[in-house]
C-alpha cells in the first residue's frame, strides 16, 4: 500500500504565495510603489512552513473528553447502583441517569407519595409558562390630591408570594424566606409619591387569585402551620406582626401596610379592610419582585409551600385560564405531556406536594429533572447539600456530595393526623454535576410507616450517596481531554 504524502507543507506555500502577490497588488493599486525587498524571493530561496502540529487528531475521540468519559464510566456506575438497590424495598422507588443516559432504578413505575417533589415540577412548569423574566407588580391606587389620597387607597395583590417585613422569618425559622419584596420599601415607595396622609383607610384587594384559600385535601394539621391561605395577595404569610395572625389574608396585608405607612411618617385615618378596587382608579405606587429565578430559588430551596401554590395560580392566570388551583393543575398536566414525559400514573392536586394525595413515580420524576439542567435557574435553585439555610443543610456533611448535589427535599410525617394506615414520605430528586462537564439525574421516593423519621432514611440516603459518590471511577474529562 502507498504510503500517504503529508499535503500541509504544499497547501501552505500555495496559500502563502497568493497572498504575498496580492499584498503587492494592493500596495501598488493604493499609490504607493512597493518595497522591492518586501516582494521579490531569491530564485535559489523556497518557502517552506512547517504544519501546525496536532498531537490529538481532530477526528479523535479525545474530542468529546465528557462524552468519552462517561461512556468509559457508566459500566462501573451501574454496577454501584445495582448493589444498592436492594436497599429500595417494594414500597419505594428509585432511578438514576446520566446525561439522560438510563443507569438503572428500582419500581420506577409505582405510583407513590412524592410530597414536596412536587415543587420541582411547580417550578419547571413555571419556568416553561412564566419565563425566567416574569416578575410580580404590587400596586396600590387612589385618588391623590396635594399629597392627600382622598378616600381609601387600595392595596391591589399582584400574586407575589414574597412580600415580607424585615422581621418576618417565615414560619420555620430554620429555613427564613429570602428574595423577598419588602413592604417596608413599598411603604417608602408611597410616601416618595408624595402621600402625606390617607383619609380612608387601606383596603387589600385579594382578586387576582380565587378565594380557596386551603387545597381541599390538605388536612387541618398541616393548615396555616405549613401551607395556606393562599391568596392573591399576600404578606408574611398572612401574619401581622409577630405574634397575631390574621383571620383573612387580604386584610392582614392591609394591616401590616398601615402599620409600614405609619413608620415612614404617612397618616392612615381608618381601620384596614379589603375589597376589590373599582375600576381606572389610577396607579399612586408600585413594587416589583425580583425576576421568576429568585422566587422559584426560594421555592425551592426552603422548600416554601405557600410560594408553591401561588406560583401554581400564576401558572393558570398567565396561560388564560384564571388564577386557580385547579386552572394551573391542567396547565401542569398538558406541559408534562408536551415534554414527552409519561402522565398515566400522575396525580396532581397541589402544587407543593402537601396533600397527601399526590402521586408521582421516580420514572416522572426523573424525566422532569432530565428536562432541566443543573445550571438553568431550577437546578441552580435547588437545595446545596450541607449549604446553610436550605432543606438539605444537614445532608452528606463530610461526603464528596457536600457543595456540590443540587436536590429538592420532600416530607410527609401522617402518623397524627387521626387516619390510620397511611404512610410518610421522604423524596429527593436532582442533580449531582460532574467535574468536566454534564451531570447525574437522580429521583428518590421513599414510603413507608416512619421513613419520614431520620433514623429510617438517613442511612438510605448516606448509601445512595455513596453511590452517587463513586462516579466517575475511572478516567475523568480531564484526564481523557485533547492533548
Amino acid at each position: 500500500m502507498a504510503r500517504r504524502r503529508n499535503p500541509y507543507p504544499a497547501l501552505v506555500v500555495l496559500a502563502v504565495v497568493p497572498a504575498l502577490l496580492l499584498g503587492g497588488c494592493w500596495r501598488f493599486a493604493d499609490g504607493r510603489a512597493p518595497d522591492e525587498a518586501s516582494v521579490t524571493l531569491p530564485s535559489s530561496t523556497a518557502v517552506v512552513v512547517e504544519p501546525q502540529t496536532l498531537p490529538t487528531p481532530v477526528l479523535s475521540v479525545r474530542r468529546a473528553p465528557a462524552t468519552l468519559a462517561r461512556d468509559v464510566n457508566l459500566a462501573a456506575f451501574s454496577a454501584e447502583l445495582s448493589a444498592f438497590l436492594p436497599q429500595i424495598d417494594d414500597t419505594s422507588c428509585v432511578a438514576v441517569s446520566v446525561d439522560g443516559l438510563p443507569v438503572g432504578g428500582a419500581n420506577t413505575d409505582l405510583a407513590l407519595r412524592p410530597a414536596s417533589n412536587v415543587k420541582l415540577i411547580t417550578a419547571a412548569v413555571a419556568l416553561e409558562v412564566l419565563g425566567a423574566d416574569f416578575t410580580y407588580t404590587t400596586e396600590v391606587r387612589g385618588t391623590l390630591e396635594n399629597g392627600v389620597v382622598t378616600g381609601d387607597l387600595w392595596f391591589v395583590g399582584g400574586g407575589d408570594p414574597l412580600l415580607s417585613n424585615e422581621w418576618w422569618k417565615g414560619p420555620n425559622t430554620k429555613y427564613p424566606p429570602f428574595n423577598v419584596t419588602s413592604i417596608e420599601q413599598l411603604a417608602a415607595n408611597i410616601r416618595d409619591a408624595g402621600v402625606t396622609r390617607i383619609d380612608g383607610t387601606v383596603v387589600g384587594d385579594p382578586s387576582r387569585y380565587d378565594d380557596e384559600w386551603y387545597a381541599p385535601s390538605w388536612g387541618d394539621d398541616v393548615r396555616f402551620t405549613e401551607g395556606g391561605p393562599i391568596s392573591g395577595l399576600l404578606v408574611d404569610d398572612s401574619r401581622e406582626s409577630n405574634t397575631v395572625s390574621s383571620n383573612d389574608p387580604a386584610v392582614g396585608a392591609a394591616a401590616v401596610l398601615t402599620q409600614a405607612l405609619r413608620d415612614v411618617g404617612v397618616q392612615v385615618a381608618g381601620a384596614p379592610t379589603k375589597g376589590s378596587v373599582p375600576a381606572d382608579t389610577a396607579v399612586v405606587a408600585s413594587i416589583t419582585s425580583q425576576p421568576l429565578p429568585a422566587v422559584l430559588a426560594e421555592m425551592l430551596t426552603t422548600s416554601d409551600n405557600n410560594t408553591a401554590e401561588m406560583v401554581l395560580k400564576e401558572i393558570g392566570l398567565q396561560a388564560g385560564a384564571g388564577g386557580t388551583r385547579e386552572a394551573g393543575l391542567a396547565v401542569v398536566t398538558d406541559t408534562l405531556q408536551s415534554w414527552g414525559v409519561p402522565t398515566d400514573a400522575v396525580v396532581l392536586v397541589d402544587g407543593s406536594g402537601l396533600s397527601d394525595d399526590n402521586r408521582l413515580t421516580c420514572g416522572v420524576m426523573l424525566a422532569v429533572v432530565q428536562h432541566q439542567s443543573f445550571d438553568d435557574p431550577v437546578g441552580q435553585g435547588l437545595a446545596v447539600a450541607g449549604a446553610a439555610g436550605g432543606t438539605l443543610s444537614d445532608a452528606f456533611v463530610g461526603t464528596d456530595l457536600e457543595g456540590a448535589l443540587l436536590g429538592k427535599t420532600g416530607t410527609l410525617y401522617n402518623y397524627d393526623d387521626g387516619i390510620g394506615g397511611k404512610p410518610a414520605a421522604k423524596a429527593l430528586s436532582g442533580f449531582v454535576p460532574v467535574e468536566g462537564g454534564g451531570a447525574i439525574e437522580f429521583a428518590m421516593l421513599l414510603n413507608g410507616p416512619q421513613i419520614s423519621e431520620i433514623v429510617e432514611y438517613r442511612p438510605i440516603w448516606d448509601a445512595f450517596g455513596a453511590v452517587l459518590s463513586s462516579y466517575p471511577s475511572g478516567p475523568t474529562a480531564a484526564d481523557l481531554g485533547p492533548r
